[in-house]
């Protein structure tokens, strides 16, 4: 019954609209600026990266916060769960509204990752640095999300986790998939934005 508990209070929480936030204490509507994702890439590349990594870390705890209850307060299926949740109310937040203004969901790949380093912590630092290095040589975070999405549950394979959970991350991926559906159209069209530019 806990877990019936967990999974709203996860997705609540995940809802809480960290770029949003911290655009809006610069004076940035970060839903109207760049590619109008509000989340860690985008406010990088509109504000710099020492905003975005703010928002990065923000979002991650999200997840983190989220996988860590569920898996501490009933095991640890429930922590994917939880995290399945906080990433929902990341990507699809119910209120869509703050500060009296309409604004969007996130792409859900902090919010996903921060949980990850809770479930999956020998791998998660490693994944993490694919990221940062496919993004930056290919300028496209979208990019550096495709391939962390591909290898998270190849690598928990070759540690040896249990199907139960390399399914439950191929689920979390294409749930993160389905978010970059516009980045896929725009990486066809060759209109990717870079993380150093804007519209």
């Amino acid at each position: 019954m806990l877990l019936l508990a967990l999974i709203p209070a996860a997705y609540v929480l995940g809802m809480f609209p960290s770029a949003v936030m911290v655009a809006r204490a610069r004076g940035i509507d970060i839903t109207t600026e760049g590619s109008g994702n509000p989340g860690a890439s985008n406010v990088s590349r509109v504000l710099g990266w020492k905003w975005g990594v703010i928002v990065f870390v923000l979002d991650a705890a999200k997840g983190a916060i989220a996988a860590g209850i569920g898996w501490i307060g009933v095991g640890r299926h429930a922590g994917y769960i939880c995290a399945a949740a906080a990433a929902l109310g990341h990507m699809l937040p119910a209120l869509r509204r703050f500060g009296g203004r309409r604004f969007q969901g996130g792409k859900g790949v902090a919010t996903v990752g921060g949980a990850m380093f809770v479930l999956q912590p020998i791998l998660s630092p490693i994944l993490l640095a694919i990221w940062f290095a496919v993004s930056r040589l290919t300028k496209r975070a979208s990019l550096g999300s495709f391939a962390i999405i591909a290898l998270l549950p190849i690598g928990e394979a070759l540690l040896g986790s249990p199907a139960w959970e390399i399914v439950a991350s191929i689920a979390l991926g294409l749930l993160v998939l389905v978010k970059h559906g516009s980045n896929i159209k725009r990486l066809i069209r060759r209109e990717e934005l870079s993380l150093d530019e804007d519209d």
